[in-house]
């Protein structure tokens, strides 16, 4: 699911905004006390929460599950992805309900260090790639060839990027190979990092409107494919293997089976929340249904939540059976 102090606290706001949240800093989405309340039962429960939407959605139907079914204290510290797994290492996270590969976070926590657990795929995809606005695909139809992006690397020009093409990147948190592949495609382009989904969802809207051109970093379980079209630019087929030394990626982004992690010590605290979490699934349009309501319709993240859970009891069922 991106760099001068400025820019990052505008992303910041950006992403309060969109998220429907109202607190930013360091780590950016604070702890929510509002999001705690009863029961002895299941005792505290801290979800992780990243800076995006869909891992929002996540962190809220699952919380809002185990608050109202199982009594759970539940908190939404915000953390990066990496730290995220360090907090769970150290004992201060206790899961995180969206995880996109990272396979050296899952050598050292849940291979050598062992203080970390997979516990089974959210039922969800992801898919990283790099993106045009509508009207740039339709005048430029060869532009979706990764090919042909130098011919076109003139119209991509900013003040950031200077004489290359501009390629605009999101949270720098998040995962991507782009100077890699800029590098390794021979691309005449520069990275640039716009600092949030709030800002590149923005980005994609300006293009379209006002015509102008955009090459950018953008992925999957996404609600504003339901708003726009964005069209893929296919990069080099990956195959397996490909990406495995980051310095030498020149090939597209894999298919990601979305999964879940859990703190080797709350997987071991009897907590009827590590149940919930395991048995938790859903799909990229259920994913994408709850993200709408809070980026688009401006709905809290539990009222989202809530709204979902209420008209699919029987997918609530299966999580709690």
């Amino acid at each position: 699911m991106a760099r001068g102090t400025s820019r990052l606290q505008l992303a910041c706001v950006a992403v309060a905004v969109a998220l429907g949240l109202t607190a930013c800093g360091s780590g950016g989405i604070k702890d929510n006390p509002s999001g705690a309340s009863g029961g002895k039962d299941c005792g505290d429960l801290r979800i992780a929460v990243n800076p995006w939407t869909g891992y929002v959605s996540n962190a809220h139907v699952i919380g809002y599950v185990a608050k109202t079914k199982l009594g759970c204290n539940v908190t939404y510290p915000d953390v990066k992805e990496e730290v995220g797994w360090a907090g769970m290492a150290s004992g201060s996270i206790d899961t995180i309900v969206e995880n996109w590969g990272h396979p050296d976070l899952v050598k050292k926590y849940i291979d050598e260090q062992k203080s970390v657990e997979d516990a089974g795929p959210t039922g969800g995809k992801g898919i990283i790639g790099w993106y045009v606005p509508p009207w740039m695909a339709e005048k430029y139809p060869d532009i979706t060839d990764w090919k042909s992006l130098n011919k076109y690397a003139s119209l991509f020009k900013t003040s950031e990027s200077g004489d290359k093409g501009q390629l605009l990147d999101g949270d720098p948190s998040y995962v991507t190979n782009d100077e890699a592949l800029v590098k390794n495609l021979k691309l005449n382009y520069k990275v640039v990092v716009g600092g949030s989904e709030a800002s590149l969802i923005q980005s994609f809207k300006s293009a379209e409107k006002n015509k102008t051109p955009l090459l950018a970093y953008f992925y999957e379980p996404q609600w504003f494919f339901s708003e726009m079209k964005l069209v893929h630019v296919n990069l080099p087929k990956y195959t397996d293997g490909c990406d495995a030394d980051p310095a030498k990626v020149n090939c597209d982004y894999p298919e990601y089976n979305l999964n879940k992690l859990i703190a080797k010590k709350f997987a071991d605290s009897g907590s009827p929340a590590v149940d919930l979490i395991k048995k938790f699934s859903w799909t990229n349009d259920d994913q994408n249904i709850v993200s709408t309501y809070i980026a688009k319709d401006g709905m809290s993240p539990d009222d989202a939540a809530k709204k979902w859970v209420d008209a699919n009891p029987d997918k609530v069922k299966a999580w709690l059976g």
